[in-house]
């Protein structure tokens, strides 16, 4: 399978405050809106979509209807990740894990959606040497 595009989409009762959570704090844009899905692209970079979805609707198969999104962890690398911390914080969000650096290559954060879905926001450091032994040649941040 040659895949065209890849996007995560969250199931939720909440489509309207779920949409907007991801537009006021991480700057999506909607590029469809309706009141039982909206599709958002990143106002930074086109590459970089989220969707809502009702998980009511009737385009749900009948076993999953209803659901909503758990067991999910969203990742968005940044280039700076004190600047955003500082701006989540300044805007209240629900941290969940404060700004650390991680041995294994990450300096980061997580905050909790909504819908309980948690959020890294991540900037890669280099990893420690234990680490740097186990990512392929070439894909590990130096």
């Amino acid at each position: 399978m040659k895949s065209t595009q890849y996007y995560p989409v969250l199931m939720t009762d909440r489509v309207a405050e779920t949409a907007c959570y991801y537009e006021q704090h991480f700057r999506f844009t909607r590029q469809f809106d309706s009141d039982w899905y909206v599709h958002l692209q990143s106002s930074e970079d086109e590459k970089v979509n989220l969707a809502i979805l009702d998980g009511a609707h009737a385009t749900i198969p009948a076993v999953a209807r209803g659901g909503r999104a758990a067991g999910v962890l969203l990742n968005f690398e940044v280039d700076n990740v004190d600047a955003e911390y500082e701006r989540v914080l300044a805007s209240g969000l629900d941290v969940q894990l404060a700004l650390r650096d991680e041995p294994f290559g990450q300096r980061h954060f997580i905050v909790q959606d909504p819908n309980g879905v948690l959020i890294d926001v991540i900037q890669p450091i280099p990893p420690s040497e234990d680490f740097l032994r186990q990512y392929a040649a070439g894909a590990a941040a130096r």
